[in-house]
């Protein structure tokens, strides 16, 4: 007699997928203070994001081999990317110029190797206004809250970060930072 296993929930699988790891780079370089914006193609093999300063890069993820390439011309940020890759709970090792200065090697938590390439996006493929920002970041955490049949707690909370949302521009620094902790809390729970 065999037994028959139910199929895998992926959403509940505590097994990370190596197809997911473009939308948690993009998710880790959201969460930290060194950049404005960053978005992945969910399934794609390609990450955009903004520095502070207002310049778009892509990272594009190839096999963890070194190539040929030519390096960059003009300075870049691998380190903070890095730093900002290790905060995610789905990564652990990002280092940074290896084996170039225009590259960052990263392994997943469950053994995948990437070698992602940075390079000085000169024509984004999605329109900036397309590009996740920490407004749109505390919006989404608040509007996911409200899906989920919350207490009255939790509603208030969710439409107190939509409301800061909404006005993000109005807000001074330390109430922006605090909604988006208070956002990344409501993530992780």
């Amino acid at each position: 007699m065999t037994a028959a296993f139910p199929p895998i929930d992926r959403d509940k699988s505590p097994l990370f997928d190596a197809d997911h790891d473009p939308v948690r780079v993009a998710d880790a370089l959201r969460r930290s203070p060194h950049f404005a914006a960053a978005d992945a193609d969910p399934g794609g093999d390609t990450v955009w994001f903004t520095t502070e300063a207002g310049i778009n890069y892509t990272l594009t993820f190839k096999e963890a081999e070194p190539t040929d390439d030519d390096l960059l011309t003009e300075p870049v940020l691998t380190e903070a990317i890095a730093a900002a890759i290790l905060t995610h709970p789905g990564f652990v090792i990002a280092d940074a110029d290896s084996p170039r200065e225009d590259t960052i090697t990263i392994q997943s938590r469950n053994l995948v190797r990437h070698l992602l390439v940075l390079d000085v996006d000169r024509g984004n493929a999605l329109a900036p206004e397309d590009l996740s920002t920490p407004a749109v970041d505390v919006a989404l955490a608040a509007d996911k809250l409200l899906a989920s049949d919350p207490s009255d707690s939790e509603r208030a909370t969710a439409e107190l970060l939509n409301y800061v949302a909404a006005t993000w521009d109005k807000q001074d620094l330390p109430l922006r930072e605090h909604a988006q902790a208070v956002a990344r809390t409501l993530r992780t729970q």
